[in-house]
């Protein structure tokens, strides 16, 4: 996936993240969205039709297409108000595709960072199905982590991209390190939202038992 198209994600990202938490404009936000899916849809077309078109141009160009419908979904249904039903199904099946991108990363390209940041792509968009199609309510949980994935899988090693440093071994071992802590501070932070519901549940219980 190119590194402009990465740099634009995490932006679009970032404010979904404050959406989520009510931090940031629905309509604004969507409208964004909008911008970025479609500058993420024209731009993998061009490059599909200019390149040879063998299988890894196709590969290549299909994981921004992934992140190009997805955001054009979502600010379609922000600003129209739709249910948000079908933009869950379509982030499962997304995720599912997301799986496959980290196996190839981990078995064809032996790339870790690569693999690590896929898998988490995967499971936010495993979120957005549980929000938006099984309406679970964590919409805290869930700005929690796009707000963290927006700069650790987009936005911050895109700049690194840029600055020419991104794919020297060092900052591939540092970064590797950044996304396994990240992966503990999901795990944890659901950890304690299953705590707290845990308790509220069983206080509810003891009030109607009194």
């Amino acid at each position: 996936m190119g590194f402009v198209g990465l740099f634009l994600s995490g932006a679009a990202l970032f404010l979904n993240s404050l959406m989520t938490v009510g931090k940031a404009d629905g309509k604004s936000v969507g409208v964004f969205n909008i911008f970025i899916g479609s500058i993420q849809i024209i731009i993998p077309f061009y490059l599909l039709i200019v390149s040879d078109q063998n299988n890894w141009d196709l590969y290549n160009n299909a994981a921004t297409f992934l992140f190009g419908l997805t955001f054009l979904y979502l600010g379609i249904t922000v600003l129209k108000g739709l249910e948000g039903n079908g933009l869950g199904w379509f982030s499962l099946w997304v995720s599912i595709i997301a799986i496959v991108y980290t196996i190839t990363s981990v078995v064809h390209f032996h790339d870790v960072v690569n693999a690590l940041t896929w898998g988490m792509w995967s499971f936010l968009w495993f979120l957005f199905f549980l929000a938006n199609t099984l309406k679970k309510k964590f919409e805290k949980y869930l700005g929690f982590v796009a707000f963290v994935q927006s700069w650790v899988t987009l936005t911050i090693p895109s700049m690194l991209y840029f600055l020419g440093i991104w794919n020297t071994p060092t900052v591939a071992q540092i970064w590797t390190y950044v996304l396994l802590l990240s992966i503990v501070a999901f795990i944890a932070a659901s950890l304690f939202k299953l705590k707290i519901a845990f308790k509220k549940e069983n206080d509810a219980n003891e009030v109607q038992a009194i």
